[in-house]
């Protein structure tokens, strides 16, 4: 199994005892304020590196 299939099944794990513990306004606030605090928090060169190489998956 590679990685990014643990980590795949880890964050299904992560989000579903999420979903079952707390209420939904938390659980969307840490899937989408954890994602964006981290890209937030990066440098602007690493920002350009991050959309350099997204693009550049998507178009193949």
């Amino acid at each position: 199994m590679s990685n990014n299939a643990k980590i795949a099944i880890g964050g299904v794990a992560i989000g579903l005892f999420l979903w079952i513990w707390l209420p939904l306004w938390a659980v969307l606030l840490i899937v989408i304020g954890v994602p964006a605090g981290a890209y937030l928090a990066l440098d602007p060169s690493q920002r350009r590196r991050l959309r350099r190489n997204r693009r550049r998956q998507i178009g193949g």
